[in-house]
């Protein structure tokens, strides 16, 4: 295989401001405004030359937050770190860090727009 399946990952919002702030703090990242016709975007750095998949907040109207069947992972150092901030930021926990086996461990939190969404970490 020459390339990621994935390519892409959209967290969809109600509240970008909201949503943004959260994010930033629990990852200690800052978004990027993505100039986009009709809705807004809020991208997570990302290096096209590099592997891993990109992705945003978006909030979009007629398309609702929360109650979705698709989970993002975000890559960590130590899952238990960014988890310890999630409910500081106004998100909640769904399960602490837990054992996944070889593969590392996750965290599995919902952020302050109702998406559940992963945080993932070798260790």
């Amino acid at each position: 295989m020459t390339h990621n399946r994935i390519r892409w990952a959209e967290i969809y919002v109600q509240d970008i401001q909201r949503a943004k702030t959260f994010y930033e703090e629990v990852l200690k990242l800052q978004l990027e405004k993505l100039d986009t016709p009709d809705f807004e975007m809020w991208a997570f750095p990302m290096n096209p030359d590099k592997p891993g998949t990109g992705g945003a907040l978006v909030q979009m109207k007629g398309v609702p937050s929360g109650g979705n069947s698709t989970i993002v992972y975000f890559g960590c150092e130590d899952c238990a770190v960014e988890a310890s901030r999630v409910m500081k930021a106004g998100g909640r926990m769904h399960r602490d860090k837990f054992s996944i086996g070889q593969y590392g461990a996750i965290a599995l939190a919902y952020d302050t727009e109702g998406n559940m969404f992963g945080l993932h970490s070798l260790k």
